[in-house]
């Protein structure tokens, strides 16, 4: 009888053993899963960051009208330049 429960005891001492490598190596996945993800955060938010600093520099009123005057070739509106359209309506 001595026997048996000293071999059952042993056999839960290993399944026990098992059990508890068994969570730590999760354990240490699960961190290093943990780490990647917030480095991977930090790095979207500098991208975020580096993005807002572009909208704010392409967006603003001086950049748009030398890109337009620059690149497209425009040129602001004076009065000479217009032309009016006038519409008959017929009844």
């Amino acid at each position: 009888m001595s026997t048996r429960l000293n071999l059952l005891l042993g056999l839960l001492l290993v399944i026990s053993a098992l059990s508890l490598i068994n969570s730590q190596y999760q354990a240490r996945r699960l961190f290093i899963e943990i780490e990647r993800a917030q480095t991977l955060s930090q790095q979207y938010e500098i991208e975020w960051t580096q993005l807002k600093l572009d909208q704010s520099t392409f967006g603003k009123h001086a950049r748009i009208e030398a890109v337009a005057s620059k690149e497209l070739g425009m040129v602001h509106v004076t009065p000479d330049r217009t032309q009016y359209l006038s519409a008959e309506v017929v009844k």
